[in-house]
């Protein structure tokens, strides 16, 4: 009809063949691809990605806790070690005086009963401040620990060296260094041979001193058993430690031991 408007054809609205996201091409009839809903290779090599990222973060934190654990183990022994000089250290005259007419295993064993009570109430203290758990606190506690029973035995093992007349050559540094040796080894000194003492003051000494720190944490983890039930335990465990470590040291100094009236006595 003249002066009117052409028809214009509708375009269809079918859809058409398509490519499926995730790589799996529709069918004509719209119908999905089996590939993307059964997760076929690319869903594979995805899912192996993911788990390969999983590895390697779980890697990097175990490498991450590795040395953040070696660092506060060195932290530790680096404090033991400067705490050892200013350990207050009393010599066999001082000894005699405090506990006259004892002889060498009477005063010995004086000591050792001095020291694992010293040693019981520092893991009855730890205990007691580990009533109610904090978690963040409990690396702190436990460093804590260690480095007070440390004290106590270093001063019972370089009072045992001087009972039994062999106290450590060289200055107060240089003795320090072998009686946390000592400790360290559980065992006492040879003054008679050089290597022992030498040994005691460089890297491998440092090395036996970080392994007995890691030992002596481990043993000091009931300790922080909450609701006073770590007190006890602490007490218990360091006192019987205490003597074994006792026990150990006057068995190599027996075995060297100089007699007091001996004009050789004082090395």
């Amino acid at each position: 009809m003249a002066g009117s408007t052409p028809f214009r054809k509708r375009r269809s609205r079918r859809p058409g063949p398509t490519t499926g996201a995730a790589g799996g091409a529709a069918s004509p009839t719209g119908d999905i691809a089996p590939s993307a809903v059964t997760g076929g290779p690319v869903g594979a090599d995805a899912g192996r990605g993911r788990t390969a990222s999983l590895a390697a973060a779980v890697g990097r934190g175990a490498r991450k806790g590795g040395r953040g654990a070696r660092a506060g183990l060195s932290a530790v022994a680096d404090r033991i070690i400067a705490n050892a000089p200013r350990i207050p250290v009393r010599d066999l005259a001082t000894l005699r005086a405090q506990f006259p007419g004892l002889g060498p295993e009477e005063l010995a064993d004086k000591l050792v009963a001095g020291a694992a009570h010293g040693t019981s109430t520092v893991g009855a203290g730890v205990g007691a401040a580990a009533m109610l758990p904090v978690p963040p606190a409990l690396p702190a506690e436990l460093a804590a620990e260690v480095i007070g029973v440390a004290a106590v035995e270093f001063k019972l093992i370089a009072e045992l060296h001087e009972v039994y007349g062999l106290r450590a050559p060289g200055s107060l540094g240089q003795r320090s260094m072998a009686y946390l040796g000592a400790w360290a080894d559980e065992r006492g000194i040879d003054v008679t041979a050089p290597l022992t003492i030498n040994a005691a003051l460089g890297v491998q000494m440092r090395r036996e001193l970080r392994q007995r720190v890691l030992k002596r944490t481990f043993r000091s983890l009931p300790n922080v058993t909450p609701f006073m039930i770590g007190a006890t335990v602490g007490a218990v465990m360091n006192r019987r430690d205490t003597k074994r470590l006792a026990e150990k040291v006057r068995k190599d100094l027996r075995a060297r031991q100089i007699p007091w009236d001996a004009p050789t006595a004082r090395p």
